[in-house]
């Protein structure tokens, strides 16, 4: 009956697409799962294989929603606060529960203040020490 459905859903057009992932990820109930064939409509072509999705296609739908208006808003949070009437602890501790359920690598981000910043380039002679204290300042 799945396949059944899962065929039904490479049948439709965009928007019922996106109803009909979100059935699948229904069935699924939240396991991983692979795709063993992929068809490319207009070139005719079917590839069969194992395919994982790519991580992005395992968050609910009011994730990905929420991940994609993230990225329009091109990571402003005050927007993110704005778009869905919430707090700024709350759309961090969103983001902190999608980049969980995605673990997609782990990035270490430096995090440097302006001062060292300045100080890197007064050392490496890009500034002057006049220019230095008027940036400090």
């Amino acid at each position: 009956m799945t396949y059944l459905i899962f065929l039904s859903i490479l049948n439709r057009d965009e928007v019922d697409m996106k109803q009909s992932w979100k059935t699948l990820l229904s069935f699924t109930g939240g396991k991983k799962f692979v795709v063993k064939e992929i068809f490319i409509p207009e070139d005719g072509i079917t590839i069969k294989g194992e395919f994982e999705v790519p991580p992005l296609a395992i968050l609910s739908m009011e994730d990905y929603l929420f991940v994609a208006a993230f990225i329009q808003t091109h990571g402003s949070i005050k927007q993110m606060e704005s778009i869905f009437n919430i707090s700024y602890p709350t759309v961090k501790s969103r983001l902190h529960k999608i980049a969980q359920q995605l673990d997609v690598i782990d990035v270490e981000i430096e995090t440097r203040s302006p001062l060292s910043e300045i100080l890197d380039r007064l050392e490496s002679g890009d500034i002057s020490g006049e220019d230095a204290l008027k940036e400090m300042m």
